[in-house]
């Protein structure tokens, strides 16, 4: 299948599928010498893995991760670096009865019609347990960026219309919605029990700031930053809408108030405000990067639906398995993957942008 992997500079390939016998991914191009070790990387992983509060699914899934090659003596070689998750607990029996039938919301039809078939086993490749791979390439990238003073750190602004009101990021990890927002948190966690009892599910936006990214990252064109962000966000299964900065409500303002005036701040070059999100003309300015990613709200759900079969016949449907009522938690550190990687894949373009980059490198 092509598609499976992204990036120009450092690239990653993801492989698997739900009810397989593994999933995982192999980056290339990601430099040698950093320590790293499987604790690291599982720390990603167990932010995504199932079964962490009653919304999530109650899949039992430790998703630990394995170091196949790349990495020596707790250091990365600089050869392709491959890492495995074994699924543990499928229950494909779930999914028989909806074998020759097109689940709403979901991509079976449009994958049987493109394939001529599919894996009918929780959604096979297109299943939100393909993003196993994104998170363990994540957890390298976000480690090198920290060794180089570049934060990346995502939390859920908002599930349904329960926004977060201020932004405490102590307090996300106080809640498994990971809102840095405690009255927000608990809102939202009885909404999602409405939800639940009505048998439905729930959307929301998961935010993520970059911070410490330098001037200069993407291209003024196709490679635009915010346009590689885009892609890559919502390259995710469950993302339909990507912000950066002020987003769409740029549309219902003025240039007056839109543009980020600039000012000498110790005799450096600096915005008073931040409505661009950090990004001007495809380029990183220097300032926080801020992006938004709107989660739809999870399509496996119990209530009778109407839909068609394969033979073309009108029919309901009632989904049964473990499903989350949300997804936006689990996407999170999904989110915050994905930027890292975006970055990291930047920053290495952005080494060779100037001929002075390049003498300064091989200089004696």
């Amino acid at each position: 299948m092509a598609g499976s992997t992204f990036g120009n500079n450092i690239t990653i390939t993801t492989w698997g599928e739900s009810h397989g016998a593994a999933l995982g991914v192999v980056i290339d191009g990601f430099p040698a010498g950093l320590s790293i070790s499987e604790e690291d990387i599982q720390e990603y992983l167990d932010r995504r893995k199932p079964g962490q509060s009653k919304f999530t699914t109650a899949r039992a899934e430790g998703d630990s991760v394995r170091i196949l090659s790349g990495v020596f003596e707790g250091k990365t070689t600089g050869t392709p670096i491959s890492l495995m998750v074994e699924n543990k607990d499928q229950h494909s029996k779930d999914y028989g009865n909806i074998a020759t039938t097109f689940r709403p919301g979901h991509a079976d039809f449009v994958f049987t019609e493109k394939y001529g078939f599919r894996d009918y086993r929780g959604g096979g490749r297109s299943s939100g347990r393909e993003t196993i791979g994104r998170v363990a390439a994540g957890a390298l990238c976000a480690k090198l960026l920290s060794e180089i003073g570049i934060t990346v750190t995502a939390y859920t602004k908002s599930i349904g219309d329960i926004a977060c009101s201020k932004i405490d990021l102590k307090e996300k990890e106080n809640n498994k919605l990971y809102m840095p927002d405690a009255e927000a948190a608990e809102k939202a966690s009885e909404y999602l029990e409405a939800c639940m009892l009505n048998q439905d599910s729930a959307g929301g936006v998961v935010e993520c700031i970059i911070k410490g990214a330098p001037t200069g990252l993407g291209d003024p064109v196709f490679e635009k930053l915010d346009a590689k962000l885009a892609q890559a966000l919502v390259s995710i299964g469950a993302v339909k809408g990507v912000e950066i900065g002020d987003g769409f409500a740029v549309s219902k303002t003025t240039g007056s108030i839109n543009n980020d005036s600039f000012r000498i701040d110790n005799g450096k070059v600096v915005k008073e405000t931040n409505h661009s999100g950090g990004i001007l003309g495809g380029i990183s300015d220097g300032s926080d990067i801020i992006v938004r990613a709107a989660i739809k709200p999870t399509p496996s759900i119990s209530q009778t639906q109407a839909t068609v079969n394969e033979a073309g016949e009108e029919i309901e449907i009632n989904i049964h398995g473990r499903h989350d009522p949300v997804i936006v938690p689990r996407a999170v550190v999904v989110v915050e993957s994905m930027c890292a990687i975006t970055i990291v894949d930047a920053l290495m373009s952005h080494m060779t942008d100037r001929v002075e980059y390049i003498k300064e490198f091989y200089k004696n």
